[in-house]
């Protein structure tokens, strides 16, 4: 189970639409959704498209080309220790700084 709680707040913290992995294509195919985020009934969805430590990954993102997770001030704050939870729900541990 995820860690992040599914709010406002911490939605308006995501960097996840700023990626590397979240390309111009997946961004385009998004527009109309990420310009009118629809924010009601956040704990009761599964899937986002932001926010991925929260929700399920993404249905746009399918390669590792950078991730940012640990500069997200939610992955902070919830002492995450995973990434690229666009491409896995709940992420792994492929992009840490060892």
């Amino acid at each position: 189970m995820l860690k992040v709680d599914k709010t406002n707040e911490n939605i308006s913290r995501c960097i996840c639409l700023n990626c590397p992995s979240y390309s111009t294509t997946c961004k385009l195919k998004n527009a109309p959704f990420a310009a009118n985020l629809p924010t009601k009934n956040l704990a009761g969805r599964t899937h986002f498209e932001k926010m991925f430590c929260a929700f399920e990954k993404s249905n746009c993102i399918h390669m590792n080309k950078g991730c940012i997770c640990e500069e997200c001030a939610n992955y902070k704050e919830y002492n995450l220790q995973n990434c690229t939870y666009c491409i896995h729900t709940g992420g792994t541990d492929e992009c840490l700084k060892r």
